[in-house]
């Protein structure tokens, strides 16, 4: 058969543990519909036992893709992470079915939040190229992040969260909040922000090019992944008791409105300072100095008609 004559190819990789083993679950219904509803593409399924075995498996997808060719993952956000880290600068399309807890990415470009819509939404076909964040730091290969770079008292939640056995996506981040708070003080942050120097006391610096972590806090509200720029929330030194009363906001965005809180644009950040540690998509990725830049442009992935009409091109 010739190369023009292939059909496309869609390959499914699968952590069916990942929301309790709902996505094993779910897995029979999802392979069928993919199989029924896009005749035209030859599918592969594929179940992976390990990280490594994940990340090993998406990338070899993505670099023999083919414009037209979807690269699927079916999980929470890790698994989100190793197939935007993959799909990036590649031909590959990114398909994401949300079956874990937080989901962050996924609902940061507007995806919807049940497996079965999310399928329809690959079958739909409806692709937008977004913006990815760049880090690099000592002894760590460069990785892309899709959500949110944490490096303050968020990433100490994100950590704890994960170290805890019974997963319940904003729940359990949120009664980790309120533990890891009550032993927190502020922390010295060197930042340099497009060349211009900064040193502060602050409680966390987030870094997002989507707006959503721990389980749906909007912690950069109008953060746009097609922009080009990436969106800073800083929040100062404040109370712990102060910092108590702005979490809830932070569900809606309202915290941005408090005198502590900064919000700044930028396409390149440097993040040093004592006591600080990287974490992004959830996952922890290393220590300080970190360097965050903009990717502009750099994935392509399957969105919702809706999310499809309001990113920007």
């Amino acid at each position: 058969m010739s190369e023009l004559a292939k059909p496309r190819l869609f390959t499914l990789v699968v952590n069916e543990r990942s929301g309790g083993g709902r996505a094993g679950r779910m897995l029979p219904k999802v392979a069928r519909r993919l199989h029924e509803q896009i005749p035209t593409a030859e599918l592969h399924i594929i179940s992976s036992s390990s990280w490594v075995e994940a990340e090993n498996l998406t990338r070899a997808a993505a670099l023999a893709a083919r414009p037209g060719d979807g690269l699927l993952v079916m999980g929470g956000d890790g698994m989100v992470h190793l197939g935007l880290n993959a799909a990036a600068g590649t031909e590959a399309t990114l398909g994401i079915i949300p079956a874990g807890t937080g989901n962050d990415f996924a609902r940061g470009i507007g995806l919807p939040r049940g497996v079965d819509e999310a399928v329809a939404t690959i079958i739909d076909g409806h692709t937008r190229t977004i913006d990815l964040t760049r880090i690099s730091n000592p002894g760590r290969p460069g990785r892309y992040v899709g959500a949110v770079v944490s490096t303050g008292y968020d990433a100490r939640v994100n950590r704890a969260t994960n170290g805890i056995r019974l997963r319940l996506g904003a729940l359990s981040y949120g009664y980790i909040a309120l533990r890891e708070l009550a032993g927190f003080t502020p922390l010295h942050y060197e930042l340099i922000i497009d060349g211009e120097h900064v040193q502060q006391e602050a409680m966390l610096v987030a870094i997002a090019n989507t707006g959503l972590f721990g389980g749906g806090m909007k912690v950069a509200p109008d953060a746009d992944p097609t922009d080009g720029e990436l969106d800073l929330t800083i929040i100062g030194a404040v109370s712990r008791t102060t910092l108590l009363r702005l979490l809830p906001s932070m569900y809606s965005g309202g915290f941005v409105r408090h005198p502590a809180v900064e919000q700044l644009r930028a396409r390149r950040v440097e993040v040093a300072g004592e006591g600080l540690f990287v974490m992004g998509d959830g996952e922890e990725l290393g220590p300080v100095p970190v360097t965050a830049e903009v990717a502009p442009g750099i994935l392509n992935v399957f969105v919702s008609e809706e999310a499809a009409a309001t990113l920007r091109t």
